[in-house]
């Protein structure tokens, strides 16, 4: 699939155009990467999503799950960060400066899920805070593989290209709910906006299995229902500078020591300073 032609200029690139890559995510907030990895991969990958959640899907009614702490359960997926082409464009992302991993994500979201609003992932750092805000002040940019391929009418994502900057306007007939953390209807209750077709400015994106979608820090998106009838696998991670120190940070976690410790010794670098997560932790007022 192909869809260069909604917007005036490129957002879909091959692999080895590193510099164009980064150039497009600095200065429209997102960029698509076309077959960056190997069918083979792909069903690994696959095979990964389902190992984690597949039981917990099938015994319940929810429509989407997710693993917030992928990478610590999955060797497989770690291996993405001894995969060449995939690191070549995570330290162009950061301008070639020394990175840590920063936060891994799986989702398997079943035929029939609803949409998910829009939204930024970034939030400010005001006490009271918690590990989202830590971890997504970092200036890291979002690296997704949707592992079936996306549209508008399997679960796909919509975006608002260059809505990534710290002053963005809300869409015309819209404004933001507190904290800029999604926006509204004017006149409507202050609720994430959770249509994706009428939005100005937004677009659907559409990749292929094997395709890297890219989207900055600060960049609204949301998801179309899923209305195809295959169940959308979905797996991400993202990088930041090492030198990102923030005041508060939660206690390494023991999942994230033991996966620190288990990692291979050519990753040492970019996992020494991995904080994993914990949604419990939240900021002292000290």
């Amino acid at each position: 699939m192909n869809n260069t032609s909604i917007l005036p200029y490129r957002y879909e690139f091959h692999q080895d155009e590193l510099s164009e890559i980064r150039a497009c995510n600095e200065q429209h907030g997102f960029a698509i990467v076309k077959n960056l990895l190997p069918p083979g991969m792909v069903e690994m990958l696959k095979a990964e999503v389902r190992r984690i959640l597949d039981d917990q899907a099938k015994s319940s009614n929810e429509a989407t799950f997710v693993s917030i702490q992928f990478i610590e359960v999955s060797p497989v997926f770690a291996t993405l960060m001894t995969f060449e082409p995939f690191m070549r464009i995570a330290r162009e992302l950061h301008n070639h400066e020394p990175i840590t991993l920063n936060r891994t994500a799986a989702i398997y979201k079943k035929p029939g899920a609803g949409p998910m609003g829009w939204h930024t992932d970034w939030s400010p750092v005001k006490h009271p805070f918690g590990a989202d805000a830590i971890l997504n002040n970092s200036g890291a940019s979002s690296m997704w593989f949707y592992l079936n391929g996306i549209d508008a009418m399997r679960g796909g994502l919509a975006i608002i290209p260059d809505s990534h900057t710290e002053n963005w306007e809300a869409p015309e007939g819209f404004t933001f709910t507190v904290n800029r953390s999604s926006f509204h209807k004017l006149g409507t209750q202050p609720r994430a906006h959770d249509n994706m077709e009428d939005v100005p400015g937004a677009m659907p994106v559409v990749a292929d299995p094997g395709d890297l979608i890219i989207f900055a820090e600060r960049t609204y998106h949301g998801v179309y229902p899923h209305r195809g009838s295959m169940t959308r696998l979905s797996c991400g991670m993202s990088f930041r500078k090492s030198s990102y120190k923030p005041e508060q940070v939660w206690p390494l976690p023991e999942s994230a020591q033991r996966f620190i410790e288990s990692s291979a010794d050519e990753v040492e670098p970019l996992v020494e300073q991995y904080w994993g997560i914990n949604r419990g932790w939240i900021s002292s007022g000290d």
